[in-house]
């Protein structure tokens, strides 16, 4: 499989490729993509940015229709599609299988609230007539992460193009091809330059970002990178949506449940994706009398749902990790963890199924201290510390103690306190008695604060981030004559 760039309606061979391998066993190669240059990145750029005009006067309800079907007719092929994301990814194919079907679930949620954020709004009354407009900002560049890259980049593709703006998309060198596959798809069956496709390393990403015909910029990813992206963005004065990493608490209050069901909740909390996922726990908080007690449970439903191997097995729930580089980063932090004194667990069934593949055995680590790198940053990965409180306001602030404000989970019997807890929580998503995808909703907006970043997705917040209003303002008093032309407004005289 070799897969093109996307630009302009047509297939484009590229100046280069990236080849992926598998990460159960690196010896396969997957695939490759080709890549793309600067000058290449600005075709794609000048093909969206000639189309916008054309598919922004497209009505909103048949953009809507349009796009829908695009998705409805590329998913088609996800039974094809969901070996190649699972070989290039490592992730299991029951989470694959439920990532290529979100798109399709996204666009059926997102069409009316796009068709309802892009109605005018019509106020008639003493003051005058006000019309407020939603328009779209024109060209979106979209960078998107490997860890989810189907979900990620509908995320985006998906409200972006229901609002009338077209897109350049641009995926991570570490899983391409799924996602290319995909986006190609979708993009053959819409009109030419509306949705582009291109590939490559940070100068493919720098030049998307700082060519001057790009209105906005929605990323995903790292800290770092978003640095970058947010300098090379406030040049032109660019508005950018900003997904970055978690370093998310759980807090077990003191009255929570550690039967089965709840602890295997945490347990996939933890590690769905071998712990890859910017919303996974990264941090436990368990009462200091519960401690032995939670632990023990922890690791029963550990033993019962945690089996890492072949990803295309169904029976494995827990793949390798992305890259080499990434798995010696994790037994390194492990290992450095067990040299601090702290005791480490090791997880649920443990069966790779290769010898040379980037396996990381998940792991539940006690006895460290807040300061310590498996605690203080986040893991990004299959391990996670479990720390113990004494009261309820010190896992509040331990909570909010750190910089990475994307998500947070509470847990207790009595819902309204764990929702009261929750108010407390510096975090821009908080999950009550779950944590990661099982309690995720179409409906509820996501984001992070702080170095978690800003915008939101999902949700009406998540469509609203790619229309920009425009008042138009008649005043009555304009209308009528009974007005200087320096007057300042007034409200409307009651009754």
């Amino acid at each position: 499989m070799n897969l093109p760039l996307w630009i302009n309606g047509q297939p484009v061979r590229g100046t280069g490729e990236i080849a992926r391998e598998n990460p159960a066993d690196p010896s396969e190669q997957v695939g490759t993509v080709r890549t793309a240059d600067a000058a290449l990145t600005g075709e794609a750029v000048g093909a969206a940015a000639a189309a916008f005009a054309g598919w922004a006067r497209v009505p909103v309800a048949e953009r809507v229709a349009r796009v829908t079907e695009a998705i409805v007719e590329t998913s088609t092929a996800n039974g094809e599609r969901g070996p190649l994301l699972s070989r290039e990814l490592g992730k299991v194919i029951g989470d694959v299988q439920g990532e290529l079907g979100f798109a399709l679930a996204l666009a059926r949620y997102d069409g009316p609230v796009a068709e309802r954020l892009c109605a005018d709004r019509v106020l008639h009354d003493d003051e005058g007539t006000l019309i407020t407009t939603a328009d779209p900002y024109g060209v979106i560049a979209a960078i998107t992460p490997w860890n989810a890259p189907v979900i990620l980049a509908a995320l985006k593709v998906v409200p972006g193009l229901m609002t009338g703006n077209t897109m350049v998309v641009k995926g991570s060198p570490l899983a391409p091809l799924a996602v290319t596959d995909f986006l190609s798809q979708v993009a053959r069956r819409l009109p030419d330059g509306v949705l582009n496709v291109v590939n490559g390393g940070a100068d493919v990403g720098q030049a998307l970002v700082g060519d001057p015909r790009v209105a906005k910029v929605s990323f995903t990813g790292g800290l770092a990178t978003a640095r970058h992206i947010a300098a090379t963005a406030a040049e032109h004065v660019r508005p950018t949506v900003m997904e970055l990493g978690g370093n998310d608490a759980a807090i077990f209050l003191p009255d929570a449940d550690l039967d089965v069901a709840t602890l295997q909740r945490a347990v996939f909390g933890s590690f769905l994706t071998s712990g890859q996922v910017c919303m996974a726990i990264k941090r436990l908080l368990v009462p200091a009398a519960r401690r032995d007690e939670f632990v023990e449970a922890y690791l029963e439903a550990a033993r019962r749902v945690l089996r890492v191997g072949d990803p295309l097995d169904p029976r494995s729930t827990m793949g390798p990790v992305i890259s080499r580089e990434h798995q010696q980063r994790l037994t390194g932090l492990v290992q450095s963890a067990r040299d601090a004194g702290a005791t480490v667990h090791e997880l649920g069934v443990y069966e790779p199924s290769s010898d040379d593949g980037y396996w990381v055995r998940p792991t539940l680590v006690l006895g460290l201290d807040d300061r310590h790198p498996l605690v203080a940053d986040e893991q990004f990965g299959p391990t996670v510390p479990l720390l113990t409180y004494d009261s309820v306001d010190e896992a509040v602030a331990r909570a909010n103690g750190v910089d990475q404000a994307l998500a947070s989970s509470v847990w207790s019997a009595d819902e309204q306190r764990a929702v009261a807890v929750a108010r407390r929580l510096d975090a821009g998503f908080t999950f009550i008695n779950c944590h990661n995808r099982a309690g995720t909703s179409l409906r509820a907006s996501f984001g992070g604060r702080r170095h978690s970043g800003h915008g939101r997705e999902f949700g009406e917040a998540g469509v609203a981030e790619y229309v920009q209003s425009h008042s138009i303002n008649s005043p009555a008093a304009i209308r009528e004559n009974r007005a200087l032309g320096n007057a300042y407004p007034v409200p409307a005289a009651a009754g």
